[in-house]
């Protein structure tokens, strides 16, 4: 028997950032997301949660501790545009660090982008 389960989505992953202020200003300023969360529930604590503007999952930027726990690392988070290529474009000429635009037979356009800490996002195309 399937064990069942009242999960029904995902809320909110997260990502280290070294400097939540300046993350808070890439995502928000440069990115075009939306503020849904900032607050301090303990002192010297602060949780932030940033999303696409209509989007169901957030990111939150999580103050890395240390140097043992880096910020940079490869999100493996990806998110849909409707065009690839004019979103590379976009990103790119607001001074994110993009790769390549790949175009691959029987796969929708992509690429990646990583955040001022080197957190690794990908794009791809929605050819829903």
């Amino acid at each position: 028997m399937r064990p069942s389960t009242a999960i029904s989505g995902i809320r909110t992953v997260s990502v280290r950032v070294a400097d939540q202020d300046a993350a808070l200003a890439f995502y928000v300023d440069t990115l075009g997301f939306e503020r849904r969360l900032d607050v301090r529930p303990d002192p010297g604590q602060r949780w932030i949660e940033v999303a696409p503007p209509g989007a169901a999952a957030s990111i939150a930027l999580e103050a890395a501790a240390s140097s043992a726990a880096p910020a940079r690392s490869d999100t493996g988070i990806r998110f849909s545009v409707s065009d690839a290529a004019a979103e590379h474009e976009a990103l790119r000429a607001n001074g994110v660090r993009v790769g390549d635009l790949l175009r691959w037979d029987g796969a929708p356009p992509m690429f990646a982008f990583d955040d001022p800490d080197g957190n690794r996002f990908y794009v791809v195309e929605d050819r829903r």
